[in-house]
């Protein structure tokens, strides 16, 4: 149903989660929205492609905090089954260890606290104390914390938040919190690892993140069956209903201000007229390249000095057998995380011995790949800013090759009947992405809340931020979230 009788035009930048969020909250109040997409077509990271038979998703392929999906869904009056079903995942992901170990990881918590129990004698125990304060963060944390938009330290004044100070840990790293309860390496990497989707260590990002690991453990993995686009679909159908106009293939290269106030945009080859503009491209590319040099509120030394997430190597492959020995989703922890971790944020160069994340949808979902075949997603966190050329691109690929068939057990290479990398440079051409990054600003302790760049212009008073790069940071329901804050500030001031 289309929106009622419009107050404003504004124009929505960016199709992805945090855009359409946007574009979806302000239509649904009234005013006329048009969403601009530089791409052939919506999700921004999260867009898919199809080749031989395959569909790949191009980016995020973990389903977590179904919660945040759910109450997106049901502001508009709508049920996330409206749009997609989902399945949670048993077992909720493998991990490989050194040795080589693998270990399901279950979602039944009587089994998960009996898989912590083999591993380390009374950590069971220790584990439900992990998930009781984890419980307390993520509630505090979702239903408060990320729906500040950060623009003032009043906003921190509330007194759960205050009186609660403590228990959130936001001054303690997460890698000393999970010290205090698991002694097990093993333990304590499988704890951290939902942390490495903010873009730092667990040494460098506050333990108020350990809600990350109840939304893991407790909430589950979940799948939308078709894939990960299926969630844009929804909400590009919602947005849509709601007479948001989306249009494709239409890069901004600038925004017009006047007396402060931007005019509208303009693309190659049209001009869209504005009484407010939200900003869901990536910010640097935004605020340094399309705005005027008079009304960009950041100095490039200041963007420089920002800690962003890594990038990523990425390799879509279809395959022409079935993998033995993986699941859904699987990580590969067979190699030193520290030494992986100092070549991504302290010493920043190509790893010597990388980890990976490999995601066989197909396990799950009949649909992404033709019968008898599989759909292989292959992922290796790097740092950003790297030269990725095509000799590179291929050593790391025939590396992981190698471990993934002394994995299964299996040829792999001679089976692969697809394939195609992407990385640093792609993500640049793509989305502007600063630095090639793949995920974002880090979610360090000084690049926390009001410590972000803010969600609205201090030179173009009608000009807003949404998305990774701002309030409350990367991951796919942050950014739902971010939409859903913007047009929320937005809003009030156009009251």
């Amino acid at each position: 149903m289309p929106a009622p009788a419009s107050t404003s035009s504004i124009v929505v930048i960016g199709a992805g989660f945090a855009g359409l969020a946007a574009a979806t909250t302000l239509a649904q109040a009234g005013h006329r929205v048009t969403l601009l997409e530089k791409n052939d077509g919506p999700g921004g990271r999260a867009r898919v492609f199809r080749a031989e038979g395959f569909t790949f998703d191009m980016g995020p392929s973990w389903y977590w905090m179904p919660d945040v999906f759910e109450k997106y869904f049901a502001r508009f009056g709508k049920k996330v089954a409206d749009y997609y079903e989902l399945q949670r995942l048993d077992p909720s992901y493998q991990v490989v260890f050194k040795g080589p170990e693998a270990v399901d990881i279950p979602a039944g918590m009587a089994e998960l606290r009996a898989l912590f129990e083999q591993m380390e004698p009374g950590s069971a125990a220790r584990l439900d104390a992990f998930l009781k304060e984890a419980a307390y963060k993520y509630e505090v944390g979702i239903n408060k914390f990320v729906h500040l938009p950060g623009r003032s330290l009043l906003e921190f004044m509330d007194w759960e938040v205050v009186s609660g100070a403590f228990r959130l840990d936001l001054l303690q790293s997460m890698h000393t919190h999970v010290a205090k309860f698991f002694k097990n390496p093993r333990l304590q990497e499988l704890v951290e690892f939902p942390t490495l989707f903010l873009g730092a260590t667990p040494q460098n990002t506050p333990a108020l993140y350990s809600m990350m690991t109840y939304a893991d453990l407790v909430l589950g993995t979940w799948y939308p069956k078709g894939g990960m686009h299926k969630i844009v679909e929804g909400m590009v159908r919602l947005a849509e209903d709601l007479g948001v106009e989306i249009k494709y293939n239409q890069e901004v290269t600038e925004i017009r201000v006047a007396n402060g106030r931007a005019t509208g945009v303009a693309t190659a080859t049209a001009f869209y007229p504005a009484a407010a503009v939200v900003a869901g491209a990536d910010y640097h590319h935004i605020e340094q390249q399309v705005l005027a040099p008079e009304y960009r509120h950041y100095t490039p030394e200041y963007w420089d000095s920002r800690t962003m997430a890594p990038s990523s190597l990425l390799f879509y492959v279809g395959l022409n057998r079935k993998l033995a020995n993986l699941r859904h989703h699987n990580l590969f922890f067979d190699e030193d995380f520290t030494q992986h971790a100092v070549e991504i944020y302290e010493q920043p160069q190509w790893p010597t011995r990388p980890l990976f994340y490999a995601s066989v949808p197909s396990k799950t979902d009949p649909t992404v790949a033709p019968d008898g075949h599989e759909n292989l997603f292959l992922l290796i966190p790097v740092a950003h800013s790297l030269d990725d050329a095509e000799a590179t691109r291929a050593r790391y690929y025939n590396l992981l090759m190698d471990r993934l068939e002394k994995h299964c057990g299996h040829p792999v290479r001679e089976a692969v009947v697809y394939s195609r990398s992407y990385a640093h440079r792609d993500f640049a051409a793509d989305y502007h992405s600063y630095k090639g990054n793949a995920y974002g600003l880090a979610n360090t302790l000084k690049q926390t809340a009001i410590f972000k760049p803010t969600l609205k212009s201090k030179k173009v008073s009608n000009l807003y931020f949404t998305g990774q790069l701002t309030v409350p940071g990367p991951g796919v329901p942050p950014s739902l979230i971010s939409g859903q804050v913007v047009a929320g500030e937005l809003l009030k001031e156009l009251s």
